[in-house]
């Protein structure tokens, strides 16, 4: 764990602080306390068959490699199996981030990674299949546990400044996802959820929406993650577990957490699709 959160918090996407400030601040508390901390969280949620987020990424490059005929791999931005080890092994591949919006904190530190020219895919918040494939989780879920008052539709926060257009991305996804389900303005919210530090993040914050919503006497609430194509720490803990807490806390009575895309076969074709139709005009 100390090992990922030192590549991980080292990245200056990622933190976007004077490495003479952050370095030693980095490596003198930060990680003095933070593995623990994570690795606490991680317990609530490990798998039989381990991380979560290794587990349906992994499955979904397998299920994509059925799907196409061809060899799929699959790597971590941070951590393993890396992008410097898995490319090599692929014949011309085209690289998609698994980030539907695009972020420099996500997608350029991808490319950072990346040796010059390789092709990858920008972004694919508006994708119709993408859009498809999570209005069907949506339906499963609602099939097999009702419907909420209110869904929240969350993606990870970033701070306001050097925002870019992440966050008209996501309200981008957040009113396709909306329009599919034929839902009125006043059945969803849109929110960021995972702040860090102290910086003015992008508004309005998910714990915060959670806990409003419950007061004014909202008892059931649906949350689903777009940004997360697959179930990590980010849907599992923080939002099944930290988030469904404080809504409690504030008077809700049931908070229902998505299930992420994962393997859901509408997604998986929803990949078919962007490897292939995206290929030919993938951003070097």
């Amino acid at each position: 764990m100390r090992e990922y959160l030192a590549e991980f918090l080292s990245d200056p996407r990622v933190v976007p602080l004077p490495r003479w400030f952050w370095l030693p601040l980095l490596h003198g508390i930060v990680l003095r306390t933070r593995p623990a901390q994570s690795a606490e969280k991680y317990a609530q949620i490990w798998l039989p068959e381990g991380s979560p987020l290794a587990f349906h990424t992994r499955r979904q490059a397998e299920l994509l490699s059925e799907q196409l005929h061809m060899t799929v791999g699959y790597a971590m931005r941070y951590g393993e199996p890396s992008i410097a080890a898995t490319l090599p092994r692929l014949e011309d591949p085209v690289v998609v981030p698994l980030y539907p919006q695009y972020a420099e904190s996500t997608t350029e530190s991808t490319r950072d990674a990346l040796p010059p020219g390789a092709p990858m895919v920008r972004d694919f918040h508006d994708h119709r299949g993408y859009i498809a494939a999570l209005a069907a989780v949506m339906r499963r879920h609602w099939a097999r546990y009702g419907r909420g008052d209110v869904l929240v539709i969350s993606f990870h926060g970033l701070p306001k400044r050097g925002a870019g257009v992440y966050p008209e991305q996501c309200r981008r996804t957040a009113e396709l996802l909306a329009r599919k389900l034929e839902l009125r303005r006043d059945e969803w919210r849109l929110a960021y959820q995972s702040r860090f530090g102290y910086a003015k993040w992008l508004e309005p914050y998910t714990e915060q929406t959670l806990a409003e919503l419950a007061r004014t006497g909202t008892s059931k609430v649906d949350v689903v993650c777009p940004g997360f194509v697959a179930d990590c720490l980010e849907t599992l803990e923080e939002i099944g577990i930290r988030a469904r807490e404080k809504f409690h806390a504030a008077g809700g009575r049931e908070l229902r957490l998505v299930e992420c895309l994962n393997e859901a076969p509408e997604w998986i074709a929803a990949l078919a699709t962007l490897a292939t139709e995206f290929s030919a005009r993938a951003v070097p």
